[in-house]
């Protein structure tokens, strides 16, 4: 019963936590906004596979991690500027698209691998989450069997969050006959994000 709802209360708040806009929701929301379902599925399969360490990292090295303010401040420097530069990036290739931003763009799983290596707030978020939800009683962690049904949650809520996104934002475009300017939400969208994180670290 322990494996089961390890992986269960994974699920639940890997999903819900997926929810808040990010660097890789965002990404995928856009991959829906375009049509592009065939590569959203790669980029949301590649996202998975890194959050499986991501959270590994985080429940192995907590004490540490927590230890050393640091790490947690250099996190949110490191997030503020990857989600500027990615933001930048979204609305300039939607604009005035290159090869390197062609290529980079239709390539699902290699776009999913990097963005999620350079969203290290995945970490401190699994380090609180873990700590709540062993408080709480509401996981168990001996052995390698609870950890590892913990950790395969964790991705598959996060995998089902993103491809979710990936159909209703489709929808939505089919819906609305959205033209090519809505291309330029996520970029906006994450270009905020990263600023007002930023502006939260210099303060």
């Amino acid at each position: 019963m322990g494996i089961i709802q390890n992986f269960l209360m994974a699920f639940i708040f890997s999903f819900l936590g997926s929810i808040p806009p990010g660097t890789l929701n965002l990404t995928v929301l856009q991959l829906g906004l375009e049509k592009k379902m065939n590569i959203a599925w790669r980029f949301a399969l590649a996202a998975a596979l890194i959050e499986y360490p991501y959270a590994w990292l985080a429940v192995t090295f907590e004490n540490y991690i927590t230890a050393s303010p640091v790490i947690l401040n250099n996190f949110k420097l490191i997030s503020a500027i990857v989600m500027i530069t990615l933001g930048g990036l979204n609305i300039w290739s939607a604009q005035k698209p290159t090869v390197f931003t062609e290529k980079f763009q239709e390539s699902g799983f290699r776009r999913g691998i990097i963005l999620s290596i350079l969203n290290p707030l995945a970490m401190p978020f699994w380090i609180a989450v873990t700590a709540y939800l062993s408080v709480q009683g509401w996981i168990v962690l001996p052995d390698n069997s609870h950890l590892h049904s913990y950790l395969f949650g964790i991705s598959l809520g996060g995998f089902a969050l993103l491809i979710l996104v990936a159909y209703l934002a489709k929808r939505m475009v089919l819906l609305l006959r959205a033209g090519s300017k809505v291309k330029l939400i996520p970029g906006f969208v994450l270009l905020a994000l990263g600023l007002y994180a930023l502006i939260e670290y210099l303060l």
